[in-house]
């Protein structure tokens, strides 16, 4: 979908969503909307699209009582002021559409969780995802290096870009909006996405990117979802395996699944930032037992979160099942950069390769 389509859409179900309330108080109804409910007990996998959505369980939100009137009322304060974004083809930050809401008196948030929910609200409602409503977040995406050729939409024009002959040892920064990005051409075997900056860096110092034709994404920790966008067109435009590379530790895990599986408050926008193929590289509990490797005890949060996990539907496989075990067994957790403790070369010259073969993506 174009640009112009999608800011179309938007304005078109954004004011439907007003003129509904219009019609129930003209009907003498008290306004209302419903919403599923946005909890790991409500999504489920779906077979035709192979992403988690959210299931039939929904809440509904009334004018009834003072609490729900007001969060309707901030609703139609965001759907006026995205309106007036459009017309003028103006945007704006997260950060600031949640201090704009301080003159909006009674409709003004209480904190800027609040304005980005309602945003998220407004998203499962119009089913138009927040960069058609010109809204962006504060930070940018991450990072991508490698064999990979893309045009991007800039103000003066489109421009070519190679992510490894134009550009510098950071890589090209994923811009906030990745639908001005096309994909023209790539020379890949592999796309290895990354979540810290440390082993990004080595593996690009390492010459990984050009000995395994990979591209190499930087996810900066939990991954935005510009970031998550850029992997799921480049997995959908492309057969190229997707393999996500994480410390060992059950926030880790949950940086893979919203990567693979789609994070539990977007479960609306799956399809467009799921990677359902993307596959666990590591690190594995069974590689800090296998290689011996620098640990730290589990603290009394991680236990939780790995015992939560086990409930999680997302983490429903034997594979998670036996790799979460084993780690409550040995109360342990590590990080990528371990790895230094049996050389700078070990991950790229050792285990990125053995693990690789192991899992069918390397090729002789």
């Amino acid at each position: 979908m174009s640009k112009e389509e999608l800011e179309k859409q938007a304005m078109k179900a954004l004011l439907a969503i007003a003129s509904a309330w219009y019609d129930q108080m003209k009907g003498g109804e008290i306004p209302s909307i419903s919403l599923p409910t946005r909890t790991k007990y409500n999504i489920e996998y779906d077979d035709a699209s192979e992403v988690w959505k959210y299931g039939d369980k929904e809440s509904m939100r009334t004018a009834a009582s003072a609490k729900s009137a007001t969060h309707i009322l901030k609703m139609a304060y965001v759907i006026g002021f995205i309106k007036q974004q459009l017309t003028e083809n103006r945007s704006s930050t997260l950060r600031e559409m949640y201090y704009i809401s301080e003159g909006w008196k009674r409709a003004k948030f209480g904190a800027q969780d609040e304005s980005n929910f309602l945003i998220e609200d407004l998203e499962i409602l119009s089913d138009v995802p927040r960069e058609g409503f010109h809204l962006h977040p504060e930070e940018n995406g991450a990072s991508v290096y490698g064999p990979l050729q893309i045009r991007e939409e800039t103000r003066r024009g489109m421009k070519k870009i190679h992510c490894q002959d134009d550009v510098g040892q950071a890589g090209y920064t994923i811009p906030n909006n990745v639908e001005n990005i096309e994909l023209v051409d790539h020379d890949a075997q592999l796309i290895i996405a990354i979540e810290t900056g440390g082993m990004y860096d080595r593996l690009i110092e390492n010459g990984f990117d050009e000995e395994h034709k990979a591209i190499l994404v930087h996810l900066k920790g939990q991954p935005a979802r510009s970031t998550r966008r850029m992997l799921n067109k480049l997995s959908t435009a492309w057969d190229i395996p997707v393999l996500v590379f994480t410390d060992g530790d059950p926030w880790s895990y949950r940086i893979y699944a919203s990567v693979a599986y789609g994070a539990i408050k977007s479960a609306h926008m799956s399809e467009l930032l799921a990677t359902p193929k993307a596959q666990f590289l590591g690190l594995q509990p069974s590689d800090i037992r296998d290689y011996n490797l620098p640990s730290d005890k589990l603290s009394e949060k991680d236990t939780e979160a790995l015992n939560a996990e086990l409930t999680d539907p997302r983490f429903a496989s034997d594979y998670w099942k036996k790799q979460i075990t084993l780690q409550l067994e040995m109360g342990l957790k590590s990080e990528q950069q371990a790895f230094a403790a049996r050389g700078l070369d070990f991950v790229t010259k050792k285990y990125l390769p053995t693990r690789l073969s192991e899992m069918g993506v390397l090729r002789a």
